[in-house]
């Protein structure tokens, strides 16, 4: 399986980023509350590359933490759902009747309820928690994998191949890894880079609202709250964020272009 070109790209992009991320994390010499009045919403210069906020605070350290954040919540909130959800997937064909109608009928309540607003619900039970945020978002996002797989595995569990291997005599794991894993293997790629990208724009969102990740954390859709009364004054201090959120997006949805 190759990737296209485009998702090369996006690849590239997110590597960027992360490095940007870790290298400002170990080697700024600024912490992200460090506060300098003397300092305030200064241009990028020698001694602040990306210039300060309204509290004389690195836009480079803040930016740093905050897209360091917006991976970590990403990834794990990827990992958790593709796992869930996949599982509960091939269970749901593979355990019979009974184990599908309830799964069934358990996706159906989380789907009545939209997404962001059960995620707002959970948020807001424990303000600025990250571990409340990841479980909320995978809460929500495992569904479309349950859905898909469940769709795919369908097929390949009629399909004469799979058929064949079990009257042969190999067990489960081995149809698994053999017929069912390389079918739905495409479709939770896509689903984990689109997965990404809305894991990142959901705790901006969160951050619009303030019920996400709480000062003085550095968070790109918190910081560009923050920033935003001072877009006539300052106006690169705005565009920090909204361009890496726009970045992130971007590239996590490049990564999930169609694979040669």
């Amino acid at each position: 399986m190759k990737m296209i070109k485009s998702q090369w790209v996006g690849l590239f992009i997110l590597l960027v980023l992360l490095a940007f991320s870790l290298l400002g994390i170990v080697f700024s010499p600024h912490s992200i509350s460090q506060q300098d009045l003397n300092a305030i919403m200064e241009p990028p210069s020698a001694a602040h590359w990306l210039g300060t906020d309204h509290f004389g605070r690195s836009m480079m350290t803040r930016m740093a933490h905050a897209i360091g954040l917006s991976f970590a919540l990403s990834v794990l909130c990827v990992l958790t759902s593709s796992l869930v959800g996949t599982t509960f997937g091939v269970w749901a064909v593979w355990g019979g009747k009974k184990v599908d109608s309830a799964l069934n009928v358990m996706v159906n309540i989380l789907l009545a309820l939209p997404g962001l607003v059960v995620v707002l619900l959970l948020a807001a039970i424990v303000p600025g928690s990250f571990l409340m945020l990841y479980l909320a978002i995978s809460l929500v996002q495992w569904v479309e994998y349950f859905r898909v797989v469940r769709a795919v595995t369908q097929g390949v569990i009629q399909s004469p191949a799979r058929q064949s291997s079990e009257m042969m005599g190999f067990g489960r794991w081995y149809q698994f890894k053999r017929h069912i894993w390389p079918a739905i293997s495409p479709s939770v790629f896509t689903l984990a880079a689109f997965g990404g990208a809305n894991a990142i724009l959901t705790m901006a969102s969160l951050g619009f609202v303030y019920v996400g990740i709480q000062p003085p954390m550095a968070e790109l859709g918190l910081m560009t709250v923050e920033l935003f009364p001072y877009y006539s004054e300052a106006p690169w201090l705005l565009a920090l964020p909204l361009m890496v959120i726009a970045l992130l997006v971007f590239s996590f949805h490049l990564l999930a272009g169609k694979r040669a």
